[in-house]
């Protein structure tokens, strides 16, 4: 069974031949990945070590300024924010500035361009927003083509909150969500209206390539919700249903990620029509496997699970095979389906030893 039926059956509820196993990680675990298994490219790596990779393709955007702005996630912070350009601002024109620590290099965001809007109808004046006709549809959908010969692909990948915080800070947008809700629902009525006719147009062309659309939007952080459900409530779900119902027309399955203790949130999810739940990030309160398995296993796929805190950066190979196991035998019982898969980005300086005892204890089964 070739990695991308192994997905598609896991995604129809059906059994598949094993367990499947993903990775999700930085550009510097790549690089040490691809020398590990004397590989060129990051598909010959997958292939090699054996991955059922959700091969992320997304959709490049080329501001009018003749920068580019890489929406790739995983290379770095700003490329989960919609990705990095010459020019240094993100898709949706957020400055940036390039971060070093240690192995690692980061991009963030070096400010929040939209932080002194006040006026909702002022928000039409803001000058960075992405024009769907610049994004680049056909090398998405030549990606999207290549990679599905032997992977299941994702994309595009679409956000709320996220870019919302992007444009406004995180201080200030959570304090918006309280004070000023006609200005939250302006700036998101645009955030959709753009992504959503991106998301169309990309579809269009693309849809039969693809498996899954990448919705990220953090609602979680290591303790508890960023918002109080009521508030999520508020702004959130019906544009959130309206995405699903998009996404569910041409065929595709929603995957949903949000980091952190985002429990009170799972069954609102999966009633807007989330398919798929990332990344299960189980050392956070509310976040328990066997929890998570007898209230939604029947209802949304897991994806993610292995802890990249503590577990995969300062375990030992035979510490993480038991974190791999006990996902297996929790969020991979009696559920609609569980990928294994690193919890978020393996970073810098994670021994190459205990990716591969990830892979194959995954491999292993329950």
């Amino acid at each position: 069974m070739s990695p991308r039926d192994r997905i598609r059956r896991v995604l129809a509820g059906e059994p598949p031949d094993r367990p499947p196993v993903d990775l999700w990680h930085t550009a510097e675990v790549g690089a040490a990945l691809r020398a590990h298994t004397k590989t060129g490219s990051d598909l010959e790596m997958y292939r090699v070590l054996g991955l059922d990779k959700i091969y992320w393709s997304f959709v490049d955007y080329r501001r009018p300024d003749g920068g580019r702005s890489d929406s790739q996630v995983g290379a770095s912070s700003a490329a989960s924010a919609g990705g990095a350009d010459s020019p240094a601002r993100t898709t949706w024109g957020v400055p940036l500035r390039g971060i070093e620590a240690g192995a690692a290099h980061y991009d963030e965001f070096s400010e929040a361009p939209m932080r002194d809007y006040e006026d909702p109808a002022s928000v039409d004046d803001y000058p960075y927003w992405p024009d769907p006709d610049s994004f680049a549809y056909d090398e998405a959908l030549e990606s999207a083509q290549a990679a599905s010969r032997d992977f299941a692909v994702m994309g595009p990948w679409v956000s709320f909150f996220e870019i919302y915080c992007q444009l406004r800070g995180l201080e200030q947008s959570l304090m918006d969500l309280v004070l000023e809700p006609a200005l939250v629902e302006a700036i998101l009525d645009r955030v959709e209206a753009i992504q959503t006719e991106v998301m169309k147009r990309h579809l269009e062309r693309a849809a039969a390539y693809l498996d899954l659309v990448f919705v990220s939007d953090d609602m979680g952080t290591q303790n508890g919700l960023l918002m109080s459900p009521k508030v999520w409530e508020q702004h959130f779900r019906a544009r959130m249903r309206r995405w699903c119902d998009l996404i569910h027309s041409y065929g595709l399955q929603v995957f949903y990620h949000t980091d952190g203790a985002a429990e009170p949130l799972i069954r609102p999810l999966i009633e807007c029509g989330i398919d798929v739940l990332n990344p299960i990030q189980h050392v956070c309160p509310g976040m328990d496997p066997a929890h998570l398995a007898r209230e939604y296993g029947r209802d949304v796929v897991f994806h993610g699970g292995v802890d990249n805190q503590r577990v995969l950066p300062f375990g030992t190979p035979e510490e993480v095979r038991a974190e791999v196991r006990m996902l297996a035998e929790t969020l991979g019982r009696d559920t609609r389906g569980f990928i294994c898969c690193s919890c978020h980005n393996v970073q810098a300086g994670t021994p190459v030893e205990n990716i591969i005892a990830m892979i194959e204890a995954a491999k292993e089964g329950q």
